[in-house]
């Protein structure tokens, strides 16, 4: 199993369990407007915790088995990262979420990997 991850606002990803698709591709922007559905890797997701959600309450992290999304999955590079981060071009299945689990910074108010519980 591959796993990647999502960083969601706890309301978006109720929205998606009620209507069987996530559809929020970053913070502030839908898949509609961005095109595809940000993701990262293990090794990413402090990176762009720590860069786009400091001070925001009620985050999960999604953990997506790789295997079970429907959308094509493409690895791309990001100007000024090393590692390309995985992109979903389309609606997220919530049946390819295997954990939604809260996900906020430890008491230093920053982001790590392993999140904190």
């Amino acid at each position: 199993m591959t796993f990647i991850y999502h960083i969601a606002a706890a309301a978006d990803w109720e929205r998606a369990v009620r209507d069987g698709q996530y559809t929020t591709s970053t913070r502030g922007l839908t898949l509609a407007e961005q095109g595809f559905i940000h993701a990262s890797t293990a090794a990413q997701v402090a990176l762009v915790a720590n860069a786009f959600y400091r001070d925001v309450p009620d985050l999960l992290l999604l953990v997506i088995d790789a295997d079970r999304v429907e959308p094509e999955i493409r690895y791309e590079h990001v100007p000024g990262q090393d590692l390309p981060y995985p992109h979903i071009y389309g609606p997220l299945n919530v049946s390819a979420v295997v954990e939604a689990r809260p996900f906020g910074p430890g008491p230093d108010g920053q982001f790590s990997w392993p999140p904190h519980r």
